[in-house]
Formats: structure tokens, sequence, C-alpha cells
């Protein structure tokens, strides 16, 4: 289930899904890709997939790029 797509270019999006696979759930970062074969967005195997115990440590770390980046020391 596709939560949330961030375009990177008119050819490559990062989407946000949760997943599950063999009984358990994961949240799923990656990157889909227009290979131009007319087949639309296909998943490559540039990504991160985590179980979502985890999120709470990525949005943490998220959160912290964010701020280092709104002070101008990232």
């Amino acid at each position: 289930m596709s939560i949330h797509t961030i375009d990177k270019s008119d050819l490559d999006c990062i989407r946000i899904e949760r997943k599950t696979f063999r009984g358990h759930d994961y949240i799923d970062l990656r990157q889909h890709t227009d290979f131009g074969d007319g087949e639309g967005f296909r998943p490559t195997r540039k990504g991160i997939t985590l179980p979502p115990d985890r999120l709470p440590e990525l949005i943490d770390a998220l959160m912290a790029l964010q701020d280092e980046q709104e002070r101008g020391t990232a």
C-alpha cells in the first residue's frame, strides 16, 4: 500500500509503502524508475526496508537532519 510518493525527476520517484512479507509487516522506502518501456514506474534495488518498530528512530534521525539543515550546519 503506497503511503506517499516523492518525485525526484520525471523518471524517478521515491515511494514510501507499508508491505507484508512472509507474514511480517515492513516500511519500505524505495526508488521507482520509469524505464520508458510503457510499464510505468517499477521498483529498483535502491531503497531500504525497516520493521515498523524502527520507524521512530528513522523519524528522529530525519528530524535531526532537518534541524541541522535549518541551522546551516549540514
